[in-house]
């Protein structure tokens, strides 16, 4: 694609890294093929190729974005499906995320959505704002039917799943055997509130393993909110502290891994270096948590843990792929693999590839968009029969769950959680209640 930047808009870095994006698309439309967006509403400018134009069109003319360039932008779910489809290797994630900085900073939302948009990026990414939202969202979920359609739907997101009381997680917990790795575990600050028996059952299977683990309190949200919802300045200081942190940690014990149970943030901790390139005091060490930084079932595919398998669990589990997973880190076979190891019967949805429309915010700014790709999402999991549903995100799986028990075929379950419980832990807390059709 041909740019017609300015010698002096390219003088600026982010402009020339958006060039070098944009000459990189030879605008084929093969993106459009696995958009969500695009095949839902059939808009050229709810696809890829056509953000790109709109995008294209913001930046060369340096102009305040449009009611337009907002519209189709923010409809955008940043799947990067269209990133594994491409043939030229647009970075399209990179170029959707200075979009968004430049509609924040040049666009003035209407009231109610600067309000919203404050709301969901001081309180999601604050653990103790965000467990006071979840408490006051299950007292008010009863009369949610009645609330304006945004407020319902965060009212509903609230915390639903069957599971126990939070228990405090331990700041580090050593194997009992000998120590083989040592590694750090980011626990997420909605994850943790929504069901922190993901972490729970992440730190037994680590120690099982023969690591070292260490939570530190000193690390807070990964900084994945505020940058998608074009809130730079919040995102930077999150992304900063952690870089600090961990590599505080880095220094006192070699780290072998940073290690995610949350595809979401995985994909952000994961660009660490890309987004503080241009820091020069950050830029080094940031370039190092992000090559530290793994997914929970990258890690264990290189650890392997065959040996502590106590019993093979022959049950179907239809597999839901999360976006930032497949897409984001390129993580594919890995958990399919390792469920299998633990005997489970794995099978995957058709249109695996799409999206389930949780997308970090975008099922509480979209959610009439967000309901429609759930639904689709589970149907075509219903049709598999399956007896659990496991996924490697927090989003997708609060996601799914929305739909209500009367709509989901099963209970659906953290990836690490059955890993866990094949190796010796306890069975994951929303089987429980039904433990003859789970043994």
């Amino acid at each position: 694609m041909r740019t017609s930047f300015s010698i002096a808009q390219l003088n600026d870095p982010e402009i020339a890294d958006a060039n070098e994006i944009l000459r990189s698309c030879v605008h084929c439309g093969f993106c459009t093929a696995t958009c969500p967006t695009y095949a839902l509403l059939g808009d050229e400018l709810d696809s890829p190729r056509g953000r790109i134009y709109l995008i294209k069109d913001m930046l060369e003319h340096d102009r305040a974005a449009s009611e337009t360039d907002v519209q189709h932008i923010d409809r955008c779910l940043s799947c990067l499906s269209c990133m594994t489809t491409c043939p030229s290797g647009v970075n399209y994630m990179h170029l959707v995320d200075h979009a968004r900085r430049h509609i924040e900073n040049t666009y003035r939302r209407k009231f109610l959505d600067r309000i919203l948009r404050f709301f969901l990026g001081r309180v999601l990414p604050n653990s103790r704002l965000f467990n006071i939202a979840q408490f006051v969202g299950m007292f008010v979920r009863p009369v949610a039917r009645i609330l304006p359609g945004k407020l319902r739907v965060m009212v509903n997101l609230a915390k639903t799943r069957n599971i126990p009381n939070k228990v405090v997680t331990p700041i580090k917990k050593s194997s009992d055997g000998d120590i083989k790795f040592h590694v750090t575990l980011l626990t997420g600050c909605v994850q943790d509130g929504i069901d922190p028996a993901i972490n729970q059952a992440t730190v037994r299977l680590l120690t099982r393993l023969g690591c070292d683990v260490e939570i530190r309190q000193d690390v807070g949200c990964c900084g994945s909110l505020n940058h998608h919802l074009g809130q730079e300045g919040r995102a930077l200081d999150l992304m900063k502290s952690n870089v600090t942190a961990w590599s505080r940690s880095d220094q006192e014990k070699k780290l072998d891994a940073i290690v995610v149970n949350a595809s979401g943030c995985g994909t952000t901790l994961k660009d660490y270096g890309f987004i503080l390139r241009n820091d020069p005091a950050y830029a080094e060490d940031a370039e190092r948590i992000s090559n530290l930084s793994c997914d929970i079932t990258e890690f264990l595919s290189r650890t392997g843990f065959s040996s502590h398998l106590s019993k093979t669990k022959e049950l179907r589990v239809a597999y839901q792929s999360p976006c930032s997973m497949q897409h984001g880190q390129k993580i594919n076979q890995q958990p399919l693999a390792l469920l299998r190891e633990c005997g489970f019967d794995v099978v995957e949805p058709a249109d695996s590839h799409l999206c389930c429309g949780s997308a970090g915010t975008f099922n509480v700014l979209q959610n009439e968009l967000a309901d429609k790709l759930r639904d689709k999402k589970i149907a075509s999991l219903s049709a598999l029969s399956p007896d659990i549903i496991a996924s490697g995100n927090i989003g997708c799986m609060t996601q799914l769950d929305t739909a209500g028990k009367q709509d989901m075929p099963c209970p659906i379950v953290h990836t690490v959680e059955l890993i866990d419980w094949a190796t010796g832990g306890p069975m994951p807390s929303v089987l429980q209640g039904n433990e003859s059709k789970f043994q």
